[in-house]
């Protein structure tokens, strides 16, 4: 069966009949079937949603909130159809898609209440007797594209709070997990969501270059928001630049997880084994630089070592921690990573396996900045530990990077970490706890390399809505000549 788009609310076929395939990265099959755009079909969705965007617009909140509620609702009791098509496309454990789940539903809930929070204020005008505003207005048509690795929640967080501002959508599915991309549209087209309202669609690989280009410079279009790699986002940014089209960009990161010398030891472990291995590393949050102070490095790594070594991996249909990664390559690429590093000096000191697409969890000690792997962002479950003298050499070495999404730093002493956190360059950071953090309420988003503007909560409104600024003057006010 054909994943195919949605328009009007409909299934509809790509022109042509086109289809791709997705294959399950650990067996092979034939994971999912799912309709190919082409740029004449893209061109065709942001016409339907630009279309119904006025009467969306003219919603009350009220309307909106009820909507999304009941969405998320459906979302959740869809848990067990997420799931399977989590594991067949992506290779994750049923854990982390249930997580996706809840998170996503989450998602839903806070931009149903930001429904109400679409305001603005009063601003005192210098014309006596005029009354001005600034005031809050959906931007129109709004392109979500969302990634693979979390893509319950990055595909949710992508259309959510757009729609909750009175925008309507056009969700661009990812070519790795059309089927669980497919899954969120659904949730809202069962509760009534108005026609053209969120427009799904699906593109084959080879075409994504020529269909994205096409929603971008498509008329109704009027804001993009991406989470993927940094090579595609500077390309998205660029594309939406050249159109003068806002976009939010959540990109790459290299997190580094800072270990200052009086930390305490074990609650450090804990955090970087979760932030490191967690979907075996392919989150933009993970862990990638465990950066820890020589005084305590030796007992750190010792602890960390035994319990990354003790962490099952393997086919995410078994009782494992870390599944499969996306493709065999991503697999084949820690292989590379590991020959750089142990080549020019470092030691590895847990796990270095793999079997096909699934990787063991895997530490280097000892990693300099001559080394791939210290400045380039893994995806995947081979981590870095690098070893400094003080706080302002772990704090330069935090820093070393283009990169600046999310950031942890652990000492027990709060004005010292504060101190650290306030000197690291991340749009996140987070003391005695680990890199890996998402609420639907929070600023969510990065630096340099990492992007730029915010998800979440308050912070994403100004993303999704345009700020006019609306008079009611005196008609009979004086004018100069």
């Amino acid at each position: 069966m054909t994943v195919q788009f949605v328009i009007n609310n409909t299934d509809t076929d790509a022109s042509g009949g086109r289809t791709f395939d997705r294959h399950d990265p650990v067996t092979n099959k034939v994971a999912s079937t799912a309709a190919a755009a082409s740029a004449d079909d893209a061109r065709m969705a942001a016409r339907t949603a630009g279309a119904a965007f006025p009467a969306w617009a003219a919603k009350g909140p009220g309307e909106r909130r009820s909507v999304l509620n009941k969405a998320a609702d459906v979302m959740e009791s869809k848990r067990d159809a997420f799931i399977a098509a989590m594991i067949s496309e992506t290779g994750a454990t049923g854990p982390w898609a249930g997580f996706n789940v809840m998170l996503a539903a989450g998602i839903i809930r806070e931009a149903a209440a930001l429904t109400t929070q679409v305001g603005g204020e009063v601003i005192p005008a210098n014309k006596p007797g005029t009354l001005a505003m600034g005031v809050a207005r959906p931007k129109g048509v709004c392109l979500g594209i969302a990634p693979w690795n979390a893509p319950v929640i990055l595909g949710t967080r992508a259309v959510a709070t757009p729609l909750a501002c009175g925008n309507t959508v056009i969700f661009k599915g990812a070519e790795l997990c059309p089927l669980t991309h497919r899954l969120i549209v659904d949730c809202f087209v069962e509760v009534g969501l108005p026609e053209g309202v969120l427009t799904y669609i699906s593109n084959a690989p080879a075409d994504a270059a020529e269909v994205v280009k096409a929603l971008i410079e498509a008329p109704e279009v009027k804001h993009v928001n991406f989470t993927g790699s940094s090579a595609v986002g500077r390309i998205i940014g660029g594309l939406a630049g050249q159109n003068l089209k806002p976009a939010l960009l959540e990109l790459g990161g290299k997190a580094p997880l800072v270990v200052l010398s009086d930390a305490d030891i074990d609650g450090a472990v804990n955090a970087a084994i979760f932030g490191a291995f967690m979907n075996q590393g392919q989150i933009c949050m993970s862990t990638e630089r465990i950066i820890v102070d020589d005084g305590i490095a030796d007992d750190f790594v010792e602890k960390l070592a035994a319990r990354a070594a003790g962490l099952p991996f393997g086919n995410p249909r078994e009782q494992v921690v870390l599944g499969s990664l996306v493709t065999p390559e991503a697999a084949e690429k820690m292989d590379a990573l590991i020959a750089d590093a142990t080549a020019k000096g470092a030691k590895v000191v847990a796990g270095g396996t793999r079997d096909g697409a699934m990787h063991s969890a895997t530490l280097l000690d000892g990693v300099t900045d001559a080394m791939r792997i210290y400045a380039e962002e893994s995806f995947g479950p081979v981590k870095s530990i690098i070893r400094v003298s003080g706080d302002a050499a772990a704090i330069a070495c935090a820093n070393d990077t283009e990169y600046g999404l999310s950031a942890a730093v652990f000492s027990q002493d709060i004005t010292r970490a504060l101190s650290a956190a306030n000197q690291i360059k991340s749009g996140i950071c987070h003391i005695n706890g680990p890199t890996v953090a998402d609420e639907p309420q929070m600023p969510f988003g990065g630096v340099g390399d990492s992007g730029y503007g915010r998800f979440g909560g308050k912070a994403a409104i100004a993303e999704f809505t345009d700020l006019r600024w609306i008079t009611i003057e005196d008609p009979n006010q004086h004018y100069p000549f």
